[in-house]
């Protein structure tokens, strides 16, 4: 995002911005909405689950990670996955994420988001300075096809979307924490 054209509240999309910073913008936002559905927990309350699910905020945290890294390190730049994900046989493990969440500590759920976060935010910084919302990514489908910047930013924002609705009554149940927006000096 431009400092020009960001929004007076750096978490929402800009009234009138440009395609690209309202995506950014759009994506940002749910970013904090999940931050702050899932901070401030011990391991105990990261693991907890309403039943029937299996869904904990702490693997929550650790399936984010990994879809960041998935999205814009390997799909938008064509890097390979780094730490921790390099080293899992997703074939023999497809759902390792969600489960090995359990045995990680709080800090390393938060770190590993936060961490793939921040690639993230620099590998979008650096797709926006080529281009806008166009912008082909290295990604290429078995059909042949290389999705956009555009795509790839609306993807994610539908995948923060649908988890910030599960996070919100996952943290409803433990702590009684509710609302749609993060409190201002969040």
């Amino acid at each position: 995002m431009t400092d020009d054209t960001r929004s007076a509240v750096w978490w929402e999309p800009p009234v009138a911005g440009s395609e690209l910073d309202t995506l950014i913008g759009s994506l940002e936002r749910q970013r904090r909405t999940f931050a702050w559905k899932s901070e401030g927990l011990d391991a105990a309350a990261l693991g907890r689950r309403l039943a029937p699910s299996a869904l904990t905020l702490g693997g929550l945290l650790k399936h984010l990670a990994l879809v960041e890294d998935q999205y814009f390190t390997v799909r938008l730049t064509g890097e390979q996955l780094p730490a921790p994900w390099d080293a899992v046989d997703w074939d023999a493990e497809p759902d390792w994420e969600w489960k090995s969440a359990a045995a990680d500590g709080a800090e390393e759920l938060y770190g590993l988001w936060e961490a793939a976060v921040a690639r993230s935010r620099a590998h979008i910084r650096a797709a926006a300075a080529e281009g806008d919302g166009g912008l082909l990514i290295a990604y290429t489908s078995r059909s042949g096809a290389r999705p956009s910047l555009r795509r790839l930013l609306t993807d994610m924002i539908e995948e923060y979307a649908r988890h910030v609705g599960q996070a919100d009554l996952i943290r409803e149940s433990i702590d009684g924490r509710v609302g749609e927006d993060p409190p201002a000096d969040f």
